[in-house]
């Protein structure tokens, strides 16, 4: 029976590419980056050209690409790391950040920081006026995500980075859903700090990098060897940034083909799966990622929907916190409005390099049948 993979949002699959290219420094090439012997130099050789193979993908000096171990410490590297030593105290963000983002901030607040969450639109849009009035003689941080992993919407991400930099103030995008679908030109966009993620552009878990612009600074939340610029101490993960690298090359190289074909496809979903009564689409409809559907139905629980659909072999996410275990809906839904009712209700797609037209045909038939009786909302997005 057809499997039809549609949560590439939530991880990808390693790219047969990568996978050939991190082989070697499983068993081969698997010496320490820091001796000094042949293999610690084939290492080290390794880990310089994955630096360098990075840092072009993103239009980068390599000296700005500090390596970790995926966006969520790319991401606290990034909060934290700019907050400790840092005189001021106030931090600008959003309502729809990932937790990544959101429980750094949290924690810092704990520690006597000021942290704004600005609110968004029913689409999940930032409103830069908004980021504007924020702004105090005491912020020293902004972080606004580039787009958004439910809903997709993307943010005025150049916009804001005008304004951070005018005002002298650091500003941090977390580009895990982005790097690989949208381009990233660090000597354009006016970002000091960004975070990547491996395994969501094809390439192993565990792996990752942080953006640090030269003279941003940061405080280490890893202390030992030295590493990565004295920013994140411990023997690197060679094979995992070799794929890493590989990964996000390849990336950018496939971009613009990737782009017009998933568009296309997810242009499709869309329309087929609006013919549901009164099914809403989340997100913004013209600004949002090209792999990225996230819906809300009238008459299915989101566990229910998930679970269906995988009986008949098609893998979603609920991406919404709903189930008995959980503490509550999506708090990306409920910023852009959404009751708690409507919120268990939604379901995301996304898709990536290994779906097709027959797999989005199989995924509208399926989801029209399972949805087809019942309807209480009465407005679409």
């Amino acid at each position: 029976m057809k499997r039809v993979y549609m949560d590439h949002a939530s991880t990808t699959p390693v790219d047969p590419f990568v996978l050939e290219a991190m082989l070697p420094y499983f068993s081969e090439k698997f010496g320490n980056a820091s001796s000094m012997h042949s293999f610690g130099v084939d290492a080290r050789r390794a880990l310089d050209e994955s630096r360098i193979r990075a840092s072009a993908a993103i239009n980068s000096n390599p000296d700005e690409i500090v390596f970790t171990s995926g966006g969520t410490e790319s991401d606290n590297l990034a909060i934290k790391g700019t907050a400790y030593g840092n005189k001021k105290r106030h931090i600008i963000t959003d309502r729809i950040e990932h937790k990544a983002v959101l429980n750094p901030c949290r924690f810092l607040e704990e520690k006597g920081f000021k942290v704004t969450y600005l609110p968004v639109d029913r689409y999940g849009l930032v409103d830069i006026t908004e980021v504007e009035k924020s702004i105090t003689k005491d912020t020293f941080l902004i972080s606004v995500m580039h787009a958004n992993n439910e809903i997709g919407t993307i943010q005025p991400i150049e916009e804001i980075g005008e304004i951070a930099a005018d005002k002298g103030i650091i500003f941090h995008t977390d580009a895990v859903q982005t790097a690989g679908k949208l381009p990233l030109n660090m000597k354009k966009m006016n970002v000091d700090l960004l975070s990547i993620s491996s395994h969501k552009l094809y390439g192993p878990k565990g792996v990752g990098a942080l953006y640090v612009r030269e003279g941003a600074r940061l405080e280490p939340l890893i202390h030992g060897g030295g590493h990565e610029k004295n920013l994140r101490s411990g023997t690197e993960n060679i094979p995992g940034i070799v794929g890493f690298s590989h990964a996000l090359e390849l990336s950018v190289k496939k971009m613009s083909e990737d782009s017009e074909r998933l568009t296309r496809l997810r242009d499709r979903l869309i329309k087929g799966v609006l013919e549901v009564d009164c099914c809403r689409l989340n997100g913004h409809p013209k600004k949002r990622l090209q792999n990225n559907a996230h819906f809300t139905f009238p008459n299915m629980k989101q566990i229910d929907l998930v679970s269906e659909l995988s009986r008949k072999n098609i893998y979603a996410s609920a991406a919404s916190a709903c189930s008995a275990h959980s503490t509550g809906a999506s708090h990306v839904l409920s910023a852009i409005g959404l009751t708690a009712e409507e919120a268990c209700k939604s379901l995301r797609l996304t898709l990536g390099r290994i779906n097709n037209e027959e797999d989005i045909e199989y995924v509208i038939e399926k989801i029209q049948y399972l949805t087809k009786n019942g309807c209480q909302i009465t407005e679409n997005i």
